[in-house]
């Protein structure tokens, strides 16, 4: 066997993260099940960062809809916020406990009419907890058009990660956004693109999306199409996947398939 089929392949941490100047912007597309629970570790992981003299995060939280009965419990919402919006009720959360000055867009994460793209759209990193396909398309569709006009060099786009879940099963991809640069290495086979998730899997995401997209009325309506701990579990495993590429600097994963019927995580080798 040669030298260079005994090498791990690793993807390296674009380096932007690593020595950043300014708080690293994060765009979070997503505040319901999932996405109030990333919110929550990103926080985590700002906070870690900080107390390590990392910049940290700067997050934006997307999303137009506001807090109904079904999504007391399951997500991680109170009675008293019925009827406000997610992403404004998150993110003030947030804000109070930690400290932060994060932003919340109570709108969709689309082009305007005229088919513009919003100025915010435009992150370092773009995570995305939405319910389906079609969404997952129109993000790609902004990622890879910020990176080829590149407007706002200091957020030019440069990670995406998704997830998506059924009832009892998910997954999180890591992808990059164009090539990113990479660092020759004696020691690692470097990879410094990641294939985009709906470039990949998008046959698989449309046999797992939810059939029925009727908004739930109960918490027990609600569980009868997501596990209770579904949206938890993958949002710490995914979430842990991008501390590591802070921490470590590296990542020989970019992602995973989680069945938390069986109790089973099938990772994804970059």
């Amino acid at each position: 066997m040669s030298n260079s089929e005994q090498k791990t392949t690793v993807h390296f941490t674009d380096s932007a993260l690593i020595q950043a100047t300014n708080p690293i912007t994060v765009n979070l597309i997503g505040a319901g099940g999932t996405g109030s629970q990333v919110l929550t570790a990103l926080a985590r992981i700002n906070h870690a960062l900080n107390e390590l003299n990392h910049a940290g995060l700067e997050v934006r939280l997307w999303d137009d809809d506001t807090v109904a009965t079904a999504n007391l419990g399951r997500q991680l919402f109170a009675e008293c916020e019925l009827g406000v919006y997610k992403s404004v009720v998150l993110i003030n959360r947030i804000n109070r406990f930690f400290g932060t000055d994060w932003k919340a867009e109570s709108r969709k994460f689309e082009k305007d009419i005229q088919g513009n793209i919003p100025k915010q759209a435009s992150a370092s990193i773009t995570i995305s907890c939405v319910d389906n396909v079609q969404t997952r398309f129109g993000i790609a569709g902004i990622l890879t058009e910020l990176r080829k006009n590149n407007i706002y060099y200091s957020h030019t786009p440069k990670y995406w990660l998704d997830f998506g879940n059924s009832q009892c099963t998910g997954q999180v991809i890591l992808s990059t956004v164009g090539e990113l640069y990479q660092p020759k290495s004696e020691r690692f086979a470097t990879v410094g693109s990641l294939p985009f998730v709906t470039e990949e899997f998008g046959d698989l995401l449309s046999q797992s999306e939810q059939s029925d997209d009727t908004p739930s009325c109960s918490l027990a309506d609600a569980l009868a199409k997501q596990d209770l701990f579904i949206n938890a579990t993958l949002a710490q495993m995914g979430c842990s996947l991008l501390w590591n590429l802070f921490r470590n600097g590296m990542t020989d994963t970019r992602g995973f398939f989680l069945n938390l019927k069986d109790f089973r995580t099938q990772p994804l080798k970059v």
